[in-house]
């Protein structure tokens, strides 16, 4: 009887797990066939038939050529704003939980707590307090006003604060203390080395946060030679006559959407595949205490 019960529950464990992966597998397998079809055929062919390659490098050759190559532009400052906001987040998480973890100063636990409640605050409620504060130093519409925001990342923060506490044992620190050591070299030369596991770890939640952030560059910039793919995809939907009819006829249709679409979640999942093994030590690394 308890053997049949467990083999019950192993199905629908199973059933289970096979639902929730085909709910998020056949929309991207869908995504990745459309740009072999054409417009007709994605309407009134089977959503998963393969199309043919003419169809493909057709779609691939006039997303591209679109407006004198935006998508390219799009993909370069995409690419700015991540990876300018990442370094910045590195360069403000890895001091800020050291510091939140390993010194004791007044208001510590204060800041601690704020840095907690604002991790969990939605980011789209902190768009309009930013927004504000860089129109007052009149960065609207230049990149900063996107990278700096996107240095702000206090999931980051935490994430050192818990491998520091987890992982660094205070006497170490207090032992380069008593060997003369001031609490820049302390920082510089046993905690900064230390810290390759997490800085790999909070790099690639910062690139995902900042590559796929869609309201604060929409807020923050104006010129859509300014924009970023996320945002891009926005001006490519309002020049598509499927989602626009009153535009009329237009270069942009459904298979030339599949292929934006698939520019712009490739750089993550790249980035993921490459960064597997530096994640798997970064989530690790604070496991374990010594």
């Amino acid at each position: 009887m308890r053997f049949t019960k467990r083999i019950w529950v192993r199905t629908a464990s199973f059933i289970v797990l096979l639902a929730f992966t085909a709910f998020f597998f056949v929309p991207i397998v869908w995504l990745l066939l459309a740009p072999t079809k054409t417009d007709h055929q994605l309407l009134v062919d089977n959503p998963f038939a393969i199309g043919s390659f003419h169809n493909l490098a057709t779609a691939w050759r006039l997303m591209f050529g679109f407006e004198n190559h935006t998508l390219l532009s799009w993909l370069e400052n995409s690419a700015i704003y991540s990876f300018g906001g990442v370094a910045l987040a590195i360069v403000c998480a890895i001091p800020a939980g050291y510091g939140l973890a390993l010194t004791e100063f007044i208001g510590r636990k204060t800041l601690l707590g704020i840095t907690l409640v604002v991790m969990i605050m939605p980011s789209a409620a902190l768009v309009l307090p930013l927004f504000l504060e860089i129109n007052a130093v009149h960065l609207v519409g230049s990149p900063f006003s996107v990278i700096l925001p996107f240095s702000f990342f206090p999931f980051g923060v935490y994430l050192c604060y818990i491998f520091y506490a987890s992982t660094i044992p205070k006497d170490l620190l207090a032992a380069a203390r008593v060997d003369g050591c001031s609490e820049w070299d302390v920082f510089r030369r046993i905690a900064l080395p230390l810290a390759r596991p997490v800085v790999a770890l909070v790099a690639f939640f910062a690139f995902v946060a900042d590559w796929t952030n869609f309201f604060l560059p929409f807020v923050m910039l104006y010129n859509s030679s300014s924009y970023p793919l996320t945002v891009g995809l926005q001006d490519l939907l309002g020049a598509t006559p499927a989602f626009n009819p009153g535009i009329g006829s237009s270069a942009i249709l459904r298979p030339e959407l599949a292929i934006a679409t698939i520019v712009t979640i490739a750089p993550v999942l790249v980035v993921f595949l490459f960064a597997q093994r530096s994640l798997v030590s970064g989530l690790l690394a604070g496991a374990t205490k010594g």
